[in-house]
C-alpha cells in the first residue's frame, strides 16, 4: 500500500502529519507531546502519567462519563500511554467521526479541569496501578534492573512515579506542568486512514489556538531539560529473593545504539538473530532443544540518545544459571564467529514483512509517522528503510556485538526463589 503522507508546520511549533489511506473506513488520530518521564524534575516523577491520566476525568464543559460516553459512541478505542520520552493519545474510528473524535480529544487536552476531588480519587488508582507492577515479577524486576543500570538518571525512575510523588500532584502543581509542558509547541498530531490534509490542518489550528501560552514557572525545578542528559549506564548484578514465586525471572542487558543512530538497524537484526523469533539462537536453545523456558527473547531498546540490548527469560529457579550460560555463550558467539549469511537473510526477511504488514493498519502508520518526527525530525521513506535493512551487512552486525558485548558491561538481574543463587563477574564473560 503506497505512502501519502503530507505535513504542515505551524508557527507556534504544532507539527500535523497524515499519511491518507483511501481504501480504508478507518482513520487513527494521534495526539503525541515531547514531553515523558525522562523530562521530569525528580520531585515530580510520574507527573507526566498522571495528568495523562487527570484528562479523562473532567474538562471544562465535559465530565468524566461525558468522555466516556462519546468515546462509545464513536465507536471507537480511545487510548492513552506515557513513556519515559513522550505521552500520547489515540483512537481509532470510523472515518464519518473525525471531526468529532479530534472535537472530543482536543478538548481534554487543551481544557482539562484538574478538579482536586477528581485528582485525589485519580492518586489512588494510579498508586493502585504501582501496586500492581510489583504484584507482576516481570515489571517489577524491569523496574529494579533499570533503577541500578541507569544509577542517578531519570531513565532509572519508574514512568508511573512513586506513591509519594504522586500524592503530591496537587490541582495546582499538576495545572502548571500542563500548562508549561503540554502545550503545542510540544505537540505532533498524526493521523492515518481515509481523511483529508487539509481537514486535519483546520481542526488543529482551532485547537492550536485554544492553547494558554506558558507562563514563568512557578516551581524551583532541579532540572528543567532533561533531554540532552545522557545517562551513564552500569553493569550491576542484581539478585532479589522471592519464595512466593514458581520461577525465576532474569534481565541480562548491555549497552546499545540509540533510535537515531544509523547503526540501528544492524542492531534490530542482531537482537531478533539472538532472540527475536521462534527460530532465534535462544529460542531453539533454551526452549526448543533443552525445555527450559516457556518464554524467551531479547529485543533493542532505543532512547534517542541511548540504548540496551536486553534478554529476558523466565525459568525455574535451579535453571536460572544454565539460561544464564546458554544467553552469554549465544552473545559470545556471535561476537566471535558472526554469523551465516542465511541468518542475517532470514532476520532482514522477517524484519521486511513486519514493515510491509504495517501499512495495511491506519494506526501503525499513525504510530510511524509520529516516531519518524520525534526522533528525527523528519520522514523516513519506505523505500529508504528498505533499502537500510537490506544495506546491513554479516561484518557490520558482528562489529555491533563486538563492540558492545563487553564482559564489563553486561548487567544480569533474577527475580525468584533465588537464595544461595551468586553471580560473578567472570560467568558473564563474553571471551
Amino acid at each position: 500500500m503506497k505512502e501519502d503522507i503530507q505535513e504542515t508546520r505551524l508557527e507556534n511549533g504544532l507539527v500535523i502529519l497524515t499519511d491518507r489511506m483511501p481504501d480504508l473506513r478507518s482513520v487513527t488520530l494521534g495526539f503525541f507531546f515531547r514531553k515523558g518521564s525522562r523530562h521530569e524534575p525528580d520531585e515530580l516523577n510520574g507527573i507526566s502519567h498522571f495528568i495523562e491520566h487527570a484528562v479523562f476525568k473532567g474538562t471544562e464543559k465535559r465530565s468524566a462519563l461525558d468522555i466516556a460516553i462519546q468515546t462509545d459512541r464513536l465507536g471507537g478505542n480511545l487510548d492513552a500511554f506515557t513513556t519515559h520520552e513522550e505521552t500520547g493519545f489515540a483512537i481509532k474510528i470510523i472515518d464519518d467521526q473525525v471531526t468529532n473524535a479530534f472535537e472530543l480529544i482536543a478538548d481534554m487536552l487543551v481544557n482539562p479541569a484538574f478538579v482536586e476531588k477528581e485528582l485525589k480519587s485519580e492518586q489512588r488508582v494510579i498508586i493502585e496501578e504501582i501496586k500492581m507492577t510489583e504484584d507482576s515479577p516481570e515489571e517489577y524486576l524491569g523496574d529494579i534492573f533499570s533503577e541500578k543500570f541507569f544509577p542517578n538518571h531519570p531513565l532509572g525512575l519508574s514512568i508511573a512515579g512513586t506513591p509519594k510523588t504522586v500524592k503530591s500532584f496537587s490541582s495546582e502543581r499538576t495545572r502548571e506542568y500542563h500548562l508549561q509542558n503540554f502545550n503545542a509547541s510540544n505537540l505532533v498530531i498524526a493521523a492515518a486512514g481515509n481523511l483529508r490534509h487539509q481537514q486535519i490542518v483546520d481542526l488543529a489550528a482551532v485547537l492550536s489556538s485554544n492553547f494558554s501560552l506558558p507562563s514563568a514557572n512557578k516551581y524551583t525545578l532541579k532540572r528543567e531539560l532533561r533531554t540532552d542528559d545522557a545517562p551513564q549506564m552500569a553493569a550491576p548484578i542484581i539478585i532479589k529473593n522471592n519464595k512466593n514465586l514458581e520461577q525465576a525471572h532474569m534481565i541480562i542487558a548491555t549497552p546499545f545504539v540509540g533510535a537515531a543512530d544509523e547503526k540501528r538497524y544492524a542492531a534490530d537484526l542482531l537482537a531478533n538473530i539472538i532472540g527475536g523469533g521462534t527460530s532465534s539462537r535462544l529460542w531453539q536453545k533454551v526452549r526448543e532443544q533443552r525445555g527450559l523456558a516457556y518464554s524467551v527473547g531479547s529485543s533493542a531498546v532505543m532512547f534517542q540518545d541511548c540504548g540496551f540490548f536486553s534478554i529476558y527469560a523466565g525459568t525455574s529457579p535451579k535453571q536460572t544459571g544454565e539460561v544464564l550460560d546458554i544467553a552469554i555463550t549465544e552473545m559470545g558467539s556471535v561476537a566471535r564467529n558472526g554469523m551465516v549469511e542465511k541468518e542475517l537473510e532470514l532476520v532482514k526477511r522477517q524484519a521486511v514483512a513486519s514493515i510491509l504488514l504495517g501499512l495495511e493498519d491506519s494506526a501503525s502508520r499513525a504510530s510511524a509517522l509520529a516516531h519518524s518526527e520525534l526522533v528525527h525530525g523528519r520522514q523516513i521513506s519506505l523505500e529508504e528503510t528498505l533499502q537500510k535493512l537490506e544495506a546491513v551487512t554479516v561484518e557490520e552486525v558482528q562489529g555491533l556485538a563486538r563492540e558492545f558485548f563487553q564482559t564489563e558491561s553486561i548487567a544480569f538481574a533474577a527475580l525468584g526463589d533465588l537464595n544461595g543463587l551468586k553471580i560473578k563477574r567472570d560467568r558473564l564473560s563474553i571471551s
